[in-house]
């Protein structure tokens, strides 16, 4: 018995889509066949890595999207039904950080880390549920996906990120909060909580001495690559997965087990 993995005549919103994970998620659900609409402020790298889709056969839309900004997640999720269709996927990826000592986290720190990790995240998938709900009240048959990018950092606290740490902690909770109430809509709702994961974002550090010290901490004695959340990603978002809701899934290679 197989499992065919095929998103024809589904459309994925993916927030944070303009590099690093959300770049990867947004070409694995399109080479899958989904519709795929890459939401960020950096709208010039949306629409190279829109070219990069189109160039490989899929479909991809570009919307501004300022998660920080409440108006901004109205018009965005609008303007993203208005060009692709009703969502169907919703992948919650936007996330900040910064690395200092808890003592020395201002209030713009806090709030920087905070607005976008938590409340912005909470306030996106509000603005895609409403939707969804009301579609499957029309149609309950209808199934819908959510998926809150998370960390393992709201599992265990990391040094010199705790404010990154008490935000991701929020989106797990969140997760859980949002399976339960929305889960009698079939609005599917998990998060994936990735280990350290090679991006353009860290690779200076990792190949640094300071970053390769902590690579030989891990249980590979490497960070993971944006890939290996590709199986992940497509469970979660599939059909099949209709009863996993309210799960929290560590793709750390063991890091947390330890």
């Amino acid at each position: 018995m197989g499992i065919e993995v095929n998103f024809e005549g589904k459309i994925a919103l993916i927030t944070g889509a303009s590099s690093g994970l959300g770049a990867r998620f947004a070409k694995v659900l399109a080479g899958a066949g989904a519709q795929v609409v890459l939401a960020s402020r950096r709208t010039e790298r949306l629409k190279e890595l829109r070219a990069e889709i189109e160039a490989d056969g899929g479909a991809a839309h570009v919307v501004a999207l300022d998660v920080t900004d409440y108006a901004s997640i109205k018009s965005a999720i609008a303007h993203a039904e208005t060009e692709a269709g009703p969502i169907d996927i919703l992948v919650n990826n936007s996330g900040v950080s910064t690395t200092q000592r808890l003592l020395d986290v201002s209030p713009e720190d806090y709030n920087f880390v905070m607005d976008t990790n938590l409340r912005g995240a909470f306030f996106v998938a509000q603005e895609a549920a409403k939707r969804m709900i009301a579609r499957a009240k029309g149609d309950p048959k209808k199934q819908h996906r959510i998926i809150n990018i998370a960390s393992v950092a709201g599992q265990r606290v990391l040094p010199q990120i705790g404010v990154y740490c008490m935000s991701k902690a929020g989106v797990i909770h969140m997760t859980k909060a949002m399976a339960v109430e929305w889960g009698k809509y079939n609005i599917n709702t998990n998060a994936i909580c990735p280990g350290y994961i090679l991006t353009e974002i860290n690779e200076d550090y990792f190949a640094s001495e300071q970053g390769q010290r902590l690579a030989e901490m891990l249980p590979r004695k490497r960070p993971g690559k944006p890939e290996d959340l590709d199986g992940l990603l497509l469970l979660l978002a599939g059909d099949e997965a209709h009863f996993i809701n309210g799960a929290i899934i560590s793709a750390d290679d063991g890091m947390t087990a330890q």
